[in-house]
């Protein structure tokens, strides 16, 4: 493996194949409350690749483009090289998690409208939510920025519920994140029940990282869950 540039929480980054690429590799660690809660969770990392990357296969092919460029094997990827928008995008079908409890407002409760955040990308302030002005007003983004990501953050938001929908499975929620490469402004990261709140449509059984962060047990089988539904659905 090429030397590291940047050891997260979930993933290395590796220099890529050539000056335009990087290689990411999924880890299985384990890691909640601004990395207060850390676990090694046996195939995680496996399952979070295999996961984002079918369904950043099903979104090129439905017309987002992203930084994935091919899988190395089943938990390293190459991808584009971008520079990371410095703000996470959350988007929320129905409250759940911080939402619930900052607005008093039981989990599960439907929302009149798909509600779409930002939140600073910084583990160092604990990722605060931020606003668009003041997201412009600090120059982390452009407002013209800002639109292209909320627009296809809702648009990514379409598909994929649709494609769950197919498998059961409820998409109460997720974060993306984009990058600048060149002039376009392309998905990066990943998504993945570490990203995700994932509920099955008809217990509402948490399928996500909720199993970590909450002590619901069995992580991995719930990981699987969303795998193989998600397999099934696509035809893989």
């Amino acid at each position: 493996m090429d030397r590291i540039l940047y050891e997260g929480k979930s993933k290395i980054i590796y220099e890529g194949e050539d000056e335009n690429s990087y290689i990411i590799r999924f880890k299985d660690t384990a890691t909640a409350f601004n990395g207060v809660k850390k676990e090694e969770i046996p195939e995680k990392g496996r399952l979070n690749a295999e996961i984002s990357n079918l369904l950043y296969e099903y979104l090129e092919e439905n017309g987002i483009k992203t930084h994935l460029i091919k899988v190395i094997d089943e938990t390293t990827i190459l991808v584009r090289k971008a520079e990371i928008v410095m703000v996470e995008v959350i988007i929320r079908n129905l409250a759940a998690g911080s939402f619930s409890k900052k607005y008093g407002v039981p989990e599960g409760t439907p929302l009149a409208n798909t509600v779409v955040e930002f939140s600073l990308k910084s583990d160092e302030l604990g990722d605060p939510m931020i606003n668009d002005s003041q997201i412009t007003a600090l120059k982390i983004a452009t407002a013209e920025e800002l639109k292209e990501m909320s627009e296809q953050a809702k648009k990514i938001n379409e598909l994929l519920s649709g494609l769950f929908l197919k498998a059961g499975i409820i998409l109460v929620d997720f974060k993306l994140e984009f990058g600048r490469a060149g002039k376009e402004i392309i998905l990066c990261d990943e998504i993945s029940p570490d990203s995700c709140r994932f509920w099955d449509a008809n217990t509402k059984e948490k399928l996500d990282k909720d199993r970590f962060r909450r002590d619901l047990g069995n992580v991995t089988e719930g990981y699987k869950e969303v795998l193989r539904r998600l397999k099934d659905v696509i035809g893989v």
